[in-house]
């Protein structure tokens, strides 16, 4: 079983839903738990990695869409537990890169590179095109599953611009060169509070909190 950390320890309500994240991703488990706890009107969540997921069959990633990446990455883990099972699957869609890097934008530049490496490779090829439209959008699906049945899929994205340097050192992945205008800033220029206002991840979790508030799935 996977320990408890003292970064998973925590109090919750009696009758919180307990929810797995079918993840390894402890930094990922605690941004939607941060989420949660700040939504008022949903329901009551205990989020949890899912217990031995390093041990467990892995689910290769390996759809053209983030939907169905989520959606069988849910269904598959679901069927180890007798709790519902999120998963997620996201990623930086640019139009100029024919919608690059897309669902492998954590593979972009190799299984193993930095997310500075997958920035480069990002620039360079930018660079490369000579694209005059550095438009993108980062884009999020979270899918819910109960014992091997999906029940719901939810989707949303955010609209900004690749930089062409990177400014700020929070965030992870491509924060660092995602611009977002309203904001003036980039993801990486923001607290964790202000970007879980405008993320795709904030926001296609706010849709999942809000349909078990309103739909028990148990």
């Amino acid at each position: 079983m996977l320990g408890r950390g003292k970064n998973q320890e925590r109090a919750v309500p009696a009758k919180a839903l307990r929810l797995f994240l079918a993840s390894s991703n402890l930094g990922k488990l605690n941004e939607f738990r941060a989420l949660a706890s700040k939504l008022t009107g949903a329901a009551s969540l205990d989020l949890q990695l899912l217990p031995n997921f390093p041990a467990l069959p892995a689910f290769e990633e390996s759809a053209p869409t983030f939907s169905e990446n989520a959606a069988g990455k849910a269904l598959h883990y679901s069927r180890f537990s007798d709790s519902p099972v999120m998963a997620e699957d996201s990623g930086l869609v640019v139009g100029a890169l024919g919608g690059a890097p897309g669902v492998r934008s954590a593979r972009y530049a190799g299984p193993d590179a930095s997310s500075a490496e997958r920035i480069a490779k990002l620039l360079g090829e930018m660079r490369e095109r000579g694209a005059r439209d550095w438009r993108a959008r980062f884009a999020c699906v979270i899918a819910l599953a109960v014992r091997g049945r999906v029940v719901a899929v939810f989707s949303d994205s955010v609209e900004g611009e690749i930089l062409e340097t990177s400014r700020g050192s929070s965030g992870f992945g491509y924060d660092p060169v995602f611009f977002f205008r309203p904001a003036a800033k980039s993801f990486a220029e923001m607290s964790a509070d202000e970007k879980n206002q405008y993320s795709h991840r904030a926001k296609a979790f706010r849709k999942l909190a809000d349909f078990l508030a309103s739909s028990p799935v148990l």
